[in-house]
């Protein structure tokens, strides 16, 4: 029996013998057309661990090829895989037998690819309407384009739905269209792929690799020589995945680096987990690419949160300060013509396709009913585009539901829920903010919502059209002066403190609280509407009484101990608060007006008084307060002796008020 030799397993060359010889096709079992026709370059690395064989060029063809098989068909041809084997941008082979790894596969694993401008999962993205926000992109596009420009970094803040991400959506597609889009990443806090930083650095280097094969190899070689680099920080990744390879890829001289697409678009970093996440990613990217002075024009829209607002910041200066352009879009751009212009586009076109009759005539909607939409969304759209998607329900008429939008009070019972989509924009908003600081030591024990109820309250002159200076009225509410601030430092999206003059155009002093969006004041006002959030103003009224009463009765009755212990601010307005907020003292408990009594507050209301004589409004109403006083003194808690000390005094007050009016007159005469 004739013995027949094991056959040998069959290595490379035999291989590319195999791959190249000219046997027929259909002896190969493929179509006959010329190999390499239909493979594209580049494309993914073969899957599996790798080793790096050096392969010559066709000129030089190893001796294992025999002599027969040429190369040069593929003389230009990179990054390709055939028979399991994958030739690379250098010509270099990578087996898939072999057990090397290779970093680009791994780097794949690690991207978010939802974050991507034209990802699937953000099928439908918001953008700009045709004809809108023509000069924010301009000016944009204008930076964009100008590479040569001092600062190469550009930031964008804005309210909650003035349309940031519509705006970033718009720009990529643009940069995309132009060949200049390096590459984008849109951060979304309800998708765990793109709600942190594990993934940023990744995807952005994916994205740039994909430009050129040089830079992708060079982007390999960093993650095959450091598999850890994935665990480390931002930094870290930034320097080791792009910033070195990018300047190795520069060094080659085989690109122009000024001809590489430039544009790096972020997205959303505000919707980044976290205050320290989104810190050092800034700090990472300036001391990545600024530093570095990598050519790219980097754009990041961000609602105008702690992070971002402290770096951009002249007041200390922040660290972006000097490097940043920046474009705060709620104060600098004034969108009513285009919310007009996008909601009459939208209302017409659902119109066109109704099969209401009534939505197909040319007079719907009516001009009235668009203005007051127009007014309700105070330059922000995403209340545009609420209104739009509920009138566009399909299954209903949309000059029904238009009117019930433009007539939609929060009554009791009420089915509609025409702003749901805002609400629960508000909802996640608000309860961040009261999250952070109730969780601040210091904040403990007060009542985030209620506080920031009453300075909505007293910023809309809601309480007998009587307003407060900001700072004064934190002292009622029971804060250090400048607490307001601290209040509402998580909602710069939705809310924040100015001067009156530069809200009003009118010389004034006062600072009062700001609402971005109409609909947000409305929101905390409705219970429909706002649900957990929301705080009855009976509740702040008996809150800021009880304040008021408490610090009554610890004043002083030596006048110089009180200015020092008060503050000349505080004692100025505290009896006119007290009447306002006590309801003229119907509001006030028994347990209030036993307090006021038995620790000398007539005494020290007349101490206070004189300081209303100022005001003839307030005095008056003080007056009125304790005519009130005096009588529930005597018919609920039948203190008749200090109802009679309280009465005493408020004659002596009225006098006061009488002799001043007087002198007042006689002075103008």
């Amino acid at each position: 029996m004739t013995s027949r030799s094991k056959p040998r397993k069959a290595g490379l060359g035999s291989k590319f013998r195999r791959l190249f010889s000219s046997s027929s096709a259909a002896e190969r079992g493929i179509d006959s057309q010329p190999i390499g026709q239909g493979l594209q370059a580049p494309v993914p690395p073969h899957s599996g661990e790798e080793s790096h064989v050096p392969v010559a060029r066709a000129e030089n063809t190893p001796s294992f090829m025999g002599a027969s098989t040429s190369l040069s068909m593929f003389s230009r041809a990179r990054n390709f895989n055939i028979g399991g084997i994958h030739i690379d941008s250098s010509q270099h082979i990578h087996s898939g037998q072999d057990k090397s790894i290779d970093g680009w596969e791994i780097l794949l694993d690690k991207i978010a690819s939802n974050a991507f401008y034209d990802s699937a999962a953000r099928f439908d993205p918001p953008k700009c309407d045709e004809d809108t926000r023509v000069e924010v992109i301009g000016e944009v596009m204008d930076w964009m384009n100008d590479r040569d420009g001092p600062q190469r970094l550009l930031c964008m803040t804005g309210a909650a739905g003035a349309g940031k991400s519509a705006l970033q959506q718009t720009i990529a597609e643009r940069c995309g269209r132009s060949g200049i889009l390096g590459c984008a990443f849109f951060f979304s806090s309800q998708d765990p792929t793109r709600n942190d930083l594990s993934r940023i650095v990744p995807t952005i280097a994916c994205q740039l690799g994909q430009h050129h094969a040089t830079l992708q190899d060079y982007i390999r070689k960093a993650i095959e020589k450091d598999r850890l680099i994935f665990t480390k920080t931002v930094r870290i990744q930034m320097n080791n995945l792009i910033v070195r390879p990018f300047q190795q890829f520069c060094a080659t001289g085989v690109w122009d680096p000024g001809r590489f697409p430039h544009a790096i678009l972020i997205d959303g970093l505000d919707e980044c987990s976290g205050e320290g996440n989104q810190e050092e990613l800034l700090s990472s990217i300036k001391s990545c690419f600024l530093d570095n002075d990598l050519p790219f024009r980097i754009f990041i829209a961000s609602r105008p949160e702690w992070a971002i607002r402290s770096a951009l910041g002249s007041e200390p200066e922040g660290y972006l300060y000097q490097s940043a352009y920046h474009i705060p879009l709620s104060d600098k751009y004034d969108a009513t013509n285009d919310i007009r212009l996008y909601l009459w586009r939208k209302l017409r076109d659902i119109g066109s396709r109704s099969r209401d009759v009534r939505a197909r005539s040319p007079s719907w909607p009516r001009t009235e009913d668009v203005e007051k939409l127009v007014v309700a969304a105070s330059g922000q759209f995403v209340y545009a585009a609420t209104v739009v998607k509920y009138v566009s329900e399909r299954h209903s008429s949309p000059v029904d539901r238009l009117q019930t939008v433009v007539h939609w009070t929060p009554e009791e019972g009420q089915v509609a829920r025409p702003f749901e989509a805002l609400d629960i924009l508000y909802t996640s908003i608000v309860f961040a903010a009261k999250e952070l600081y109730e969780s601040i030591d210091t904040n403990r024990g007060y009542n985030y919502l209620l506080l920031l109820k009453a300075h909505r309250m007293n910023s809309s002159i809601r309480v007998d059209w009587m307003k407060f200076d900001a700072p004064n009225f934190d002292e009622f509410l029971n804060l250090e002066r400048g607490a307001h601030e601290v209040l509402v430092s998580d909602l710069h999206s939705l809310v924040i403190f100015l001067p009156y003059s530069s809200i009003f155009h009118r010389p004034c002093d006062f600072v009062m609280m700001h609402f971005y969006h109409r609909s947000f004041g409305e929101f905390l006002d409705s219970e429909i509407r706002a649900k957990n959030l929301f705080v009855p103003e009976i509740q702040v009224n008996m809150y800021v009484s009880e304040v008021i009463v408490q610090r009554i009765s610890r004043i002083s009755l030596n006048p110089r101990s009180t200015t020092a212990t008060w503050g000349s601010g505080f004692l100025l307005d505290a009896l006119g608060v007290f009447s306002l907020y006590s309801n003229h003292g119907e509001t006030l408990t028994r347990q209030q007006l036993l307090s006021l009594s038995h620790n000398d507050g007539w005494a020290k209301f007349d101490q206070l008084f004189p300081r209303l004589l100022s005001d003839k409004f307030r005095g008056a109403q003080f007056l009125k307060t304790t005519s009130v006083i005096v009588r529930r003194l005597n018919d609920e808690l039948k203190e008749v002796g200090s109802a009679n000390d309280l009465e005493n005094y408020s004659s002596k007050w009225e006098e006061f008020m009488e002799a001043s009016a007087g002198g007042i007159g006689r002075g103008r005469g």
